[in-house]
């Protein structure tokens, strides 16, 4: 959620019709079989009957997308879409994604800036930038 803040902010000036943003919040868990996301906190508005558009910062395997569209997709919307500002598609596990528009197709980097931290440092960048992880300190990488 931290990361997606001001991606989503700037998208939700540009969007020219009425719209409502509700947020969600997930967490990946590693379980006897893998790993997984949980749901820790649900939207609040129904969604039956309503286009969603579901806003992530960056989608690199896939898995927590997957899991929000097939649990909001249990809910009726009448249509489904995703948007990233980053994607990594090279890295996906699961090919059913939502995933309609895409900001930036980038290497398997760290990046910082424009909302997104590394061991929550440098989300206030008002740009999107390129880290070179050798040049992070040591907590700094394991947090990445």
């Amino acid at each position: 959620m931290k990361s997606s803040t001001v991606f989503l902010a700037d998208l939700s000036r540009a969007v020219p019709i009425p719209h409502a943003i509700d947020v969600v919040e997930l967490a990946g868990y590693a379980g006897g079989r893998g790993g997984g996301v949980r749901l820790l906190k649900d939207v609040d508005t129904p969604l039956a009957g309503r286009d969603v558009l579901i806003v992530e910062d960056v989608v690199d395997t896939g898995l927590t997308l997957h899991f929000l569209a097939r649990t909001l997709a249990l809910r009726n919307p009448a249509g489904l879409a995703a948007v990233t500002l980053l994607d990594r598609p090279y890295r996906r596990l699961v090919d059913d994604l939502p995933l309609h528009y895409v900001g930036f197709t980038v290497p398997d980097e760290l990046f910082a800036g424009y909302g997104l931290g590394i061991d929550e440092r440098w989300r206030s960048f008002a740009d999107l930038r390129y880290v070179i992880a050798e040049e992070l300190p040591a907590a700094a990488t394991d947090a990445a």
